[in-house]
């Protein structure tokens, strides 16, 4: 029988379902059955990705595909690391050195992402299905339009511009959200330089030249007057001589102050930086049209009605509604949002089962603690007595604080300690037990801490980040849940929900300063900053090839000054 096992071991691989043998020495004999079919493999799931950006790189990048069939949706075939497009338009940053191939990207070693150069024109949430067209121009052979399956969508298109129904903005304005966009401002200023030095002009067409506007005071438009500025007063007025005292840049913010989502610090020393630089800024004033020579605006304070010349426009402000996404907001009857909306586990309202939205497209609706106050009561409450003892309700602290994320920037907001610290004031008499109605006026102020996401590139990344997880562990997790608890129908969550955490942000002001808002309350200021900046811009490029084109770039400036041919 020896003899016989590695024959055994060979038939329990194959396919037979029967055989006999004889033995050699005896007469016996020995049957071998194998009964067992074979297993056919479980077919993958298909997940379709809509979009190149931050959102959807980091999402592909931390994606295990091995259990998922992916194919990727862009119009544009590479990654661009949009922090650094004002650089692009004045030649500090070349643009291919902030763009990655998406298909170097997506290189996994377990399995192919498929990647199609097309954009998403309407998404049938019902029956699962997205039609794209490619926009690769040329006379060649094959249909534009085609159709993709999925079982889960992640949408991570991005926004547009918004122009709020400003007459004239889509004609006269340049914009900055894409590579393209910063390669057209960087040919338009020159253009206006060159055009200013012909003979025959006069001195007030050549001031209507070199008159830059910038509108919309945020971190973007801010970052692209302080660039502009070290152009041309580095750069330019050395090539152009002539006509260096009749250039201006002027920067027009509807709000009070620039950078006003930033610490006022940073406000105070933007502006008063700008002043120094010559960089004019008109807080206060709104905008209400656009012409091919001239801004019309009105001051909010005195209503007056302002005309200036320009020679070129640049609109940076306001986040607009993609088409294909604003067509899903209209199927899902998410009204007359901007954005979608999704739960706290990125699931788009209306259609949680199958469809995800990352990024600018999408906006987290936190769910209130108070709508659900009663639930977490009687969840707490365990011995029914109607009052939660603070024991009682230390139980339930994790499973709040997971759920409910505002109330730890509430307690942060009073410098409470501890979640339990919330019931102080709110305890009966001689006891330290609190009722229905003191846990509701205890925790009444809480929903006030929820805020919306700001539109920035650290939040796209780490949702894809968290998304990608979730896909990752989803059958473990179907199995035993990791999330908290549900208040309501009992039970857990599968998944712990997103949790934004902010690591800072930038705002660099020209002439080597920069200022920067750090996790803490810290504010930092000034050319050190600027170093700081550089460091961090520098180790978030997503490969080492833009890594050293960048650091490359910013060391060939310091040597040769910027690049002023018009390609």
């Amino acid at each position: 029988m020896r003899l016989l096992w590695p024959f055994y071991r060979h038939l329990r691989s194959s396919t037979a379902s029967l055989l006999v043998i004889c033995t050699v020495s005896g007469t016996g004999v020995v049957a071998l059955a194998d009964s067992s079919e074979e297993v056919k493999p479980t077919p993958k799931k298909k997940v379709v990705v809509l979009g190149t950006g931050w959102a959807a790189s980091s999402f592909l990048k931390d994606l295990d595909i091995s259990n998922y069939d992916v194919q990727v949706v862009s119009p544009r075939n590479y990654f661009a690391f949009t922090p650094l497009l004002p650089s692009v338009t004045c030649g500090t940053v070349e643009a291919r050195s902030i763009v990655e191939p998406v298909r170097n990207i997506i290189k996994k070693r377990n399995g192919v992402i498929k990647f199609l150069e097309a954009e998403c024109l309407k998404i049938d949430h019902v029956n699962k299905k997205v039609f794209c067209r490619s926009n690769i121009n040329g006379n060649l052979a094959g249909e534009n339009e085609f159709c993709l399956e999925y079982d889960y969508l992640v949408i991570a298109v991005g926004a547009q511009v918004n122009t709020f129904n400003t007459p004239g903005v889509l004609e006269y304005c340049h914009f900055l959200k894409e590579v393209e966009d910063a390669q057209e401002i960087r040919r338009t200023v020159i253009d206006c330089f060159e055009k200013a030095v012909l003979p025959g002009l006069t001195d007030e067409e050549r001031m209507t030249n070199l008159h830059f506007v910038i509108v919309g005071g945020g971190p973007t438009g801010v970052e692209f007057a302080a660039e502009l500025h070290d152009y041309v007063h580095e750069d330019l007025v050395n090539l152009y001589p002539s006509v260096k005292d009749f250039v201006r840049i002027t920067v027009i913010q509807s709000g009070d102050h620039i950078l006003n989502t930033f610490d006022e610090r940073i406000s105070s020393f933007a502006e008063s930086k700008f002043q120094r630089d010559g960089i004019e800024v008109l807080t206060g004033h709104r905008v209400v049209r656009v012409g091919d020579r001239t801004i019309n605006m009105k001051a909010k304070a005195t209503g007056e009605d302002i005309i200036i010349p320009h020679g070129m426009v640049v609109w940076s402000t306001g986040v607009g509604t993609r088409p294909v996404v604003k067509d899903l907001i209209d199927q899902i009857g998410q009204g007359s949002r901007r954005i979608l909306a999704t739960d706290e586990w990125l699931r788009v309202k209306g259609c949680e089962d199958s469809v995800y939205a990352l990024g600018d497209c999408a906006t987290v609706d936190q769910k209130e603690i108070m709508v659900d106050i009663s639930e977490i009561f009687k969840a707490a409450d365990k011995d029914n007595s109607g009052t939660l003892t603070k024991e009682e309700f230390q139980d339930v602290i994790d499973d709040i604080v997971i759920r409910y994320p505002q109330v730890e920037l509430y307690l942060r907001s009073k410098h409470l300690h501890a979640v339990t610290d919330l019931l102080k004031g709110f305890y009966g008499e001689g006891k330290e037990e609190v009722d229905i109605e003191g846990f509701k006026l205890a925790l009444s102020l809480v929903d006030k801490q929820t805020k919306s996401l700001p539109a920035t590139a650290q939040v796209a990344a780490q949702q894809g980040t968290y998304l990608s997880r979730c896909f990752n562990v989803r059958d473990k997790c179907m199995k035993n849940p990791e999330g908290p608890r549900k208040f309501r129908s009992g039970g857990r969550h599968e998944f712990r929900p997103f949790q934004y955490r902010h690591f800072g942000q930038f705002a660099p002001l020209g002439g080597e300063q920069a200022a920067a808002e750090l996790p803490g309350d810290w504010v930092s200021m000034g050319r050190s900053t600027q170093w700081l900046w550089y460091s961090v811009y520098a180790s978030k490029q997503v490969s080492w090839r833009t890594r050293l084109l960048v650091m490359s770039d910013w060391s060939r400036r310091y040597v040769f000054g910027r690049d002023s041919s018009r390609i």
